[in-house]
């Protein structure tokens, strides 16, 4: 008969609990009406950093053990095998459109905690301004052209302690500051908090991630006279109401996660990794989707040789998407998903990921660009 070991029993008791505030977050979401419920708010904390991670499918709950656990799973930060680690990725969305980049750093604070800092920027730039192109005599200057960006902002400091009394279990919890930018026509501010457990035994890995755990709140501030510059805003505006100063709230979303390590022949190694990723805002396009609760399921691979060479890949973000028929007006439904391929390198100290992730998108056509190519480097300092 199996049993559980006294450190297992008392994960299992924390993860039980951490569930049990689901039901009180989904009972704020469907109280709400439909249209109301605060779907997708502040979306940019979740595409996911470091290519290690997005080239296995975004699973990370439960392996993340450097200085992007600060993202991941503030927990890991004290198993960092290296005293101080840093790490910057860049990546391209929509065929370089959209730039997502990407810093953080991570050091202990002595044997039993350590702390860390994110930086994170997703932003479009150079977006033409042309309200003033024409003049009110109908004459064009290009001269009067201007440009602006709009762009999300995140600043995440991270602090993580082991438990003495359970070998391998720790906590970790994030404190983060948003700031969103479009132009001079708005700004928001917002705070929130993370929380994150994770246990790691006999090449088992469990994790546990609890964002946005007590809601988080982003303050918007409209500058409605930006809105009214320009010879021919009025135009522009037509009949939409200038938008007003509003807040918004981002309710809270939990990751489950757990990972195995196997060592195969030859010194080679294999890595297998899963993670549940549960929304409380209410159904979504997912797997497993209601009114309370969405869960979207997430699979890791990750195979070494000699902790020194990896290829990896991923699947998940499936979504049923409704694809055009030769009928006219009938419409077929299928399940397509995102995968994700990858491969790093580490040197010594240096690791370098590589990872090339496809949208869960049809081509539209030859030109249709769906992939996005993401590089990440790493760093540890003894």
């Amino acid at each position: 008969m199996f049993q559980f070991s006294s450190a297992t029993r008392g994960l299992l008791v924390v993860t039980a609990t951490a569930f049990l505030a689901l039901p009180a977050a989904a009972q704020v979401t469907a109280s709400e009406p439909k249209d109301k419920t605060p779907k997708y708010s502040n979306e940019f904390l979740n595409l996911g950093v470091g290519a290690r991670a997005l080239g296995m499918g975004n699973v990370q709950v439960s392996l993340a053990d450097n200085a992007t656990a600060g993202y991941w799973n503030p927990a890991g930060l004290v198993n960092q095998k290296n005293k101080y680690d840093g790490v910057l990725m860049h990546s391209e969305l929509f065929s370089g459109v959209v730039k997502n980049d990407y810093g953080a750093f991570s050091m202990p604070i002595d044997e039993q905690s350590a702390i860390g800092v994110s930086v994170m920027r997703l932003g479009v730039d150079n977006i033409a301004d042309t309200r003033s192109l024409v003049n009110e005599y109908g004459q064009i200057n290009y001269d009067q052209i201007t440009y602006f960006s709009v762009a999300d902002y995140a600043l995440l400091l991270s602090y993580a302690r082991k438990l003495g009394n359970i070998e391998g279990l720790s906590v970790g919890a994030n404190g983060k500051i948003i700031y969103r930018n479009i132009g001079k026509f708005a700004t928001g501010y917002g705070f929130g908090i993370d929380a994150g457990i994770q246990y790691n035994h006999k090449g088992w890995n469990l994790g546990l991630m609890a964002r946005d755990i007590t809601t988080t709140f982003t303050q918007w501030n409209i500058n409605a006279d930006e809105y009214r510059k320009g010879a021919n805003a009025d135009v522009a505006i037509g009949k939409d109401a200038i938008p007003t100063n509003s807040s918004e709230i981002t309710l809270p979303r939990f990751v489950l996660g757990a990972g195995r390590r196997f060592e195969l022949p030859k010194q080679f190694s294999a890595l297998v990794a899963v993670d549940l990723e549960t929304t409380t805002d209410g159904e979504r396009n997912t797997l497993v989707s209601t009114s309370a609760v969405s869960v979207d399921p997430r699979l890791g691979v990750e195979l070494g040789y000699k902790n020194l060479v990896f290829l990896r890949g991923g699947a998940g973000n499936y979504q049923q998407i409704e694809e055009f028929t030769d009928t006219p007006g009938v419409y077929k439904s299928s399940w397509k998903g995102q995968y994700s391929l990858g491969a790093g390198v580490a040197v010594s100290a240096l690791r370098i990921d590589l990872a090339l992730s496809r949208l869960p998108v049809e081509k539209l056509g030859s030109s249709s660009q769906t992939n996005s190519l993401i590089v990440s480097l790493g760093y540890g300092f003894k």
